[in-house]
């Protein structure tokens, strides 16, 4: 036997020897800690179920899963950082979708649309725009009306597609905001709660105010009227062609392999009917529980992208 083949046949022995190894090594996800990324300041809506869901996956998964918290460009700082990520399944995200779907048609990234996996929806962001206790007004109109005789009231966003949809309104209404970044609803809240901020958007940290008074809801950014609030309109009803319909998702880096994503996505499935993670979202912070797979997602994201991309070119 001439060398050539000795190592043709000793490289088709390496090859074959190394193929059990690899799917045993998939097969053993995760065998290490994981990690939770959330976008925003603890405190929010997002983070009041993430400190639910983590644990609950860690008991599925069989590994500790830790929160990791990286505010900034309402979750797009968390996503930059998920998109150029070696950790692949170890490191997901959770939140909503805009930092994947609009974000990056809206403002110069690192990342774009494809640079992840959508492992699944499990959560139907309920979106609004809200005031506090003490404003002159309780409902759109009053707003309206308000802010006519008042320009530049201050409202305080949380990510780039709320203060495109605010500016949009105010260029239709002849209407001037003074726009104020926070980096989630735990630092929009008390400026809603104490009257610094006139109006402002509200992922669902408003669902723990309202009783109170603290929080009144002026509109649901939907497309649909808010689960719990349903005699509040939506932006389509009160005129304007714009909504923010939102999943909150899980999200991998783009080169997840199938294996982990499916194992994963298993998890996940359970997560959403185990009774601790349907507490929190629909009694805490009042939305619907829901579970669409990464192909629901896919279908659902690339709809939106292209509307998204038509409205930006639009306005721009």
């Amino acid at each position: 036997m001439n060398n050539d083949v000795i190592s043709s046949t000793l490289l088709a022995i390496l090859l074959c020897l190394a193929l059990p190894v690899a799917s045993h090594a998939n097969s053993d996800f995760p065998d290490r800690p994981l990690t939770l990324l959330i976008g925003f300041n603890p405190g929010g809506s997002t983070d009041v179920q993430a400190r639910v869901l983590a644990p609950i996956l860690a008991e599925l998964l069989g590994q500790p899963v830790n929160l990791l918290h990286q505010p900034g460009a309402g979750g797009g700082i968390a996503a930059a950082m998920l998109a150029s990520s070696p950790e692949q399944g170890y490191l997901f995200q959770y939140g909503l979708s805009l930092p994947f779907t609009f974000a990056p048609l809206a403002t110069p990234a690192s990342y774009d649309y494809q640079s992840f996996r959508y492992v699944a929806g499990i959560t139907l962001d309920q979106p609004a725009l809200v005031t506090g206790p003490d404003t002159p007004f309780s409902d759109w109109q009053g707003l309206l009306d308000y802010a006519r005789g008042n320009p530049n009231m201050i409202y305080a966003s949380q990510n780039i597609q709320d203060r495109f949809m605010i500016n949009l309104i105010a260029d239709q209404e002849g209407l001037s905001f003074r726009i104020v970044p926070t980096t989630g609803g735990a630092g929009m809240a008390p400026l809603i709660i104490s009257g610094d901020a006139d109006v402002a958007f509200s992922g669902g940290t408003h669902s723990a105010y309202t009783d109170s008074g603290q929080m009144r809801v002026l509109a649901s950014l939907a497309d649909d009227r808010l689960v719990y609030y349903p005699d509040v309109p939506t932006l389509r009803e009160l005129g304007y062609d714009v909504s923010m319909h939102a999943v909150r998702v899980v999200a991998v880096p783009a080169n997840t392999p199938d294996s982990q994503v499916e194992i994963l996505s298993r998890a996940l499935e359970t997560a959403t009917r185990d009774p601790r993670f349907i507490e929190v979202t629909n009694d805490v912070i009042r939305m619907p529980v829901v579970y669409m797979d990464e192909d629901e997602l896919n279908t659902l994201f690339d709809s939106q992208v292209e509307e998204y991309r038509g409205l930006i070119e639009q306005y721009k």
